[in-house]
């Protein structure tokens, strides 16, 4: 009994490094595209090719958009003062499903950590004191990972805003719970966190 052609087997290969899909899972997703080729196949091909295409980096925020500034950086309704830095796009999204903050976000892209090598030039860090600056910032929400990368990234975040007379860092408080990640969690939680935030 032979097994897949070439090209359906490198796309299934490709689906395994999904996160969350091994092979027996990409197998299953595969062999189900493939039975819906009109219906999902090739509207999903199409979506990815499109998406490749028009995705981007906001200049300002490091959020996903389809042009050079995100809809969030844009809207004069959330230059409310606030910024709330998270590690990764998952982070924003998750914040912006529960519909409690209403500011603008810096993505950090990553957390320091030493095993990874990775230091603080290798994320947006100086790009969150430029935009201080030049936006008026009263406050900077840390809402990073619970966990020791995150806390060490928070922490130094802190301390380099030291410099910056007049904002207020805060950190997300209850509901987070430690190790837990932004992205997993319930809207319910993150709004809990974001309302009862304390000075960091």
């Amino acid at each position: 009994m032979s097994g897949p052609r070439e090209d359906i087997q490198a796309l299934i290969d490709l689906m395994a490094r999904l996160p969350g899909l091994g092979p027996r899972s990409a197998r299953r997703a595969v062999l189900h595209l493939l039975s819906r080729r009109p219906q999902a196949m090739r509207p999903l091909g199409q979506a990815l090719l499109d998406v490749a295409e028009t995705a981007r980096d906001c200049l300002v925020c490091g959020n996903i958009a389809t042009e050079e500034v995100c809809a969030i950086c844009r809207s004069e309704k959330r230059a409310t003062g606030e910024i709330c830095v998270v590690e990764d796009v998952a982070d924003l999204w998750a914040m912006e499903r529960s519909g409690v903050f209403r500011g603008r976000y810096h993505v950090l892209g990553g957390t320091l950590s030493a095993l990874d090598d990775v230091r603080p030039e290798d994320l947006r860090i100086p790009r969150l004191e430029a935009r201080i600056a030049d936006e008026g910032t009263r406050e900077v929400i840390l809402a990073l990972g619970a966990t020791v990368d995150g806390q060490t990234t928070a922490h130094y975040i802190a301390d380099r805003l030291q410099a910056h007379e007049g904002v207020q860092v805060t950190s997300l408080a209850q509901g987070v719970p430690v190790g837990g990640e932004l992205d997993y969690l319930d809207d319910g939680t993150i709004g809990a966190a974001l309302r009862a935030r304390k000075a960091f």
